[in-house]
């Protein structure tokens, strides 16, 4: 059966996914791992990608908001996800319910993940995180031996369970920077006082992407990979995906929607920051901020067109931004990469990212829920 052709489609290659994961786990051989598809698996799908991790071996999910816990949940996820971006009055009786672990990093946290775990009879699984020094959030080491004492109160009570003690760094992207072995010092401090107050978790952990794959000393029980799950180096600085293993799993693909030839001193797009030079022909790629192209990559954003890489032409608008063919040939429904791993010469979104001053991180996960995810290497050895 024919597919209508799509406009633009965002191919997400499942296959990838659980080779990076593979390679992750391989990375840190004493750890368990954890895949986070917070924000919709990165821009990437989190039901799917959720799906491709767990058959390669993630043991744990993680995800930002309870929402995005429970979503999984109700796809069918039934293994071990922690949830860890809380505000007062969230779906706490929901999320220990549907055996999601909740992160605690204060004592107003605690005091409503016990009183949901009391209203629905059920022990909750609680993670206490530590601000070992990234600033965000997270217990201060100052508050807690105060949080410690009151989890293993509630948890001798029978309302909880410390299933883990966790912490985030905020310079692993820079392998030697000095607040690196500061945070470690810091977090091993805490673990310790929390051992001496009698909690015993299941995983202690503080690794992210970038220190499971350079900081071994940092790998504790769990490792937590966001950005590196979906091919994507984590410290461009110290190598590209490939040096690690990873390969990009999304690749932005659009059809022209229109080739046309214009004469020289003609303005291209709003305000007309870009006048052709010369007689030319220009292509229209239908897709724009509204799908997530940034609008500060106008004049600067790159893109594989009839072979070879454009730079975006002028203002990017919501939904289209133009490019300059000069005097090669296309014809509308020949295909616009925006980025993708890299192999057939397009643009990464690396590339994408140093073009306008951002991280990989944001390219793909603002690629809006317009653009249609299709998916590709869905089961281990099939071609679906």
């Amino acid at each position: 059966m024919n597919e209508t052709p799509m406009r633009a489609r965002a191919v997400v290659d499942l296959a990838a996914l659980r080779a990076n994961v593979r390679a992750l786990r391989a990375a840190a051989p004493g750890a368990e791992l954890m895949a986070v598809v917070k924000s919709d698996a990165y821009g990437h799908g989190a039901v799917p990608c959720a799906r491709a991790a767990r058959e390669a071996g993630a043991s744990w999910l993680g995800t930002a908001t309870p929402e995005e816990a429970l979503a999984l949940r109700a796809a069918g996820d039934t293994g071990r996800l922690l949830c860890w971006l809380w505000t007062p009055g969230g779906p706490w009786r929901e999320a220990i319910e549907a055996d999601v672990d909740v992160s605690l990093s204060a004592m107003w946290a605690l005091r409503e993940a016990v009183a949901a775990a009391r209203e629905c009879g059920r022990t909750a699984r609680v993670q206490l995180k530590a601000d070992t020094g990234l600033g965000r959030n997270g217990c201060p080491p100052a508050d807690w031996p105060e949080l410690v004492a009151a989890a293993r109160a509630a948890e001798a009570e029978g309302t909880v369970t410390v299933t883990g003690l966790w912490s985030h760094f905020a310079c692993a992207d820079e392998p030697g920077h000095p607040s690196i072995a500061a945070q470690l010092k810091v977090f091993r401090t805490l673990l310790a006082q929390a051992e001496q107050a009698g909690l015993r978790p299941e995983v202690r952990h503080i690794a992210n992407s970038p220190a499971t794959l350079t900081l071994p000393e940092s790998h504790f029980d769990l490792v937590r990979t966001g950005i590196a799950v979906y091919g994507i180096s984590p410290s461009p600085e110290v190598g590209h995906p490939g040096d690690f293993g990873l390969r990009p799993v999304m690749t932005l693909v659009a059809s022209l929607a229109s080739v046309k030839r214009v004469p020289g001193g003609h303005g291209v797009s709003y305000g007309h920051r870009y006048i052709t030079p010369g007689p030319t022909t220009l292509a229209l790629v239908p897709v724009g901020y509204a799908d997530g192209v940034p609008r500060h990559a106008s004049g600067t954003g790159p893109v594989l067109v009839a072979g070879k890489w454009r730079t975006v032409a002028g203002t990017v608008a919501m939904d289209q931004f133009v490019v300059d063919l000069g005097g090669d040939a296309a014809a509308p429904g020949d295909e616009a990469v925006l980025f993708g791993p890299g192999d057939r010469g397009e643009p990464t979104a690396e590339d994408w990212a140093r073009a306008v001053g951002s991280i990989a991180y944001e390219i793909v996960t603002r690629i809006s829920a317009r653009v249609p995810r299709v998916y590709v290497g869905r089961a281990e050895g099939t071609g679906n």
